[in-house]
């Protein structure tokens, strides 16, 4: 018996570090012992106090039912006074905050509910690839537009107003940007706001590395109307070390934040309480916390720099967030080369720049998700494999 698949998979490819993944298992198998410098998964461990709390929570007899779709007050309200403290963002935690099970879980509640056959959604090239394929699933059409190095990784906004927009519904951007580690500033995000409101375009911004590696954060919903025109996800996964606890957030306005509840509210049936619980005491960390983090990310993005010397790589030292991307020789064709190149020689993995969209076919990316020590056995495999 033959059953096909949904035509809305029959496009749809299985996500690359899933494939990725279990070729480096089976060269592991072999002996190999791979160095994954690929996945941006946080390696090092939540507060401590974090963890008491859960672990707290959870001894309790009556916090294992079923939970609110939007999530327990407390929670809510620490979402909300973080973005005031943080981010200097006034939200009504009633309203205007929507705690999810991680913010790519978000991405598809956002395209779900606004997209169908004939909507056009314009999305970052490169960019994280998960915008396309949950655009894909709704019917939706995305339409790629170019981030150059030149434009320092920002989308020229005169150039896509002189598109055809009529169809476009929503945008997707993310600043500290994911792949490139590209920073935005207020003056580009009011640009941005002022784009949507003057073409009817819904700006969904994915902002989950505002605390890795930068001076402060900032939020797209800091700029005065941005609520009208603009929704906001973001996440404890990098700030706070805790990807797999599965922590986000959707911030705007009440009436978005209840046609997205709509959808929500099918899918799932709230989060466990002792991890809301748990997120409520991560939210209230002080800058001393983030500080500690990224003097860590400092050190080892510095080892990362060495590494890339060695493969003839460049780079720009200004960039933010968890990854370092990189430029490649021209000897070599694309990134996916140079990547295979250094997993079959030095049985070392980094990110071919190409998965993220053809406008990263010359770059690669590294993750600052790894220790020091590891960093320098890789450094010491391709010296002895490669230079």
């Amino acid at each position: 018996m033959s059953i096909e698949v949904a035509k809305r998979l029959q496009h749809t490819e299985e996500y690359y570090f899933s494939k990725k993944l279990r070729e480096i298992d089976e060269l592991n198998k072999k002996g190999l012992n791979v160095i994954n410098l690929g996945i941006g998964s946080p390696d090092l461990p939540p507060h401590p106090s974090v963890i008491e709390t859960l672990n707290q929570c959870a001894s309790l007899p009556n916090t294992h039912a079923y939970q609110s779709y939007k999530g327990v007050p407390a929670l809510r309200k620490a979402m909300a006074q973080w973005y005031e403290k943080f981010y200097s963002v006034t939200l009504n935690p009633e309203t205007e905050v929507l705690p999810l099970m991680g913010s790519k879980e978000g991405i598809m509640h956002i395209c779900m509910t606004y997209l169908q056959e004939g909507d056009e959604v314009l999305i970052p090239n490169p960019g994280y690839p998960t915008y396309t394929s949950a655009v894909r699933l709704t019917g939706a059409k995305g339409v790629s537009y170019t981030l150059k190095a030149e434009n320092g990784w920002l989308p020229d906004l005169a150039a896509l107003a002189k598109q055809n927009l009529s169809r476009v519904k929503m945008m997707w951007i993310n600043y500290p940007h994911m792949p490139t580690g590209a920073k935005a500033d207020i003056g580009f995000f009011e640009r941005l706001i002022a784009f949507g409101k003057q073409h009817n375009i819904l700006i969904c911004h994915d902002n989950p590395y505002s605390f890795i590696l930068t001076e402060r954060p900032t939020s797209l919903l800091a700029i005065e109307g941005a609520k009208e025109v603009a929704l906001e996800l973001n996440s404890l996964s990098k700030s706070s070390n805790m990807a797999g606890w599965r922590i986000g957030m959707l911030l705007g306005a009440q009436d978005r934040i209840n046609e997205i509840l709509r959808f929500k509210s099918n899918m799932d049936s709230g989060m466990f309480l002792p991890l809301q619980m748990a997120a409520v005491k991560a939210l209230t960390l002080n800058k001393d916390w983030y500080d500690e983090l990224n003097m860590i990310y400092r050190n080892r993005r510095t080892k990362v720099h060495k590494l890339l010397d060695l493969l003839g790589c460049q780079y720009d030292k200004a960039q933010v967030g968890m990854f370092v991307w990189a430029k490649i020789p021209k000897k070599y064709t694309n990134g996916y080369e140079l990547s295979d190149r250094v997993l079959q020689q030095s049985a070392v993995f980094i990110t071919p720049g190409g998965i993220f969209g053809n406008a990263g076919d010359h770059y690669v990316r590294i993750s600052l998700c790894t220790k020091e020590s590891v960093l320098e056995e890789a450094i010491d495999r391709i010296t002895s494999k490669i230079t």
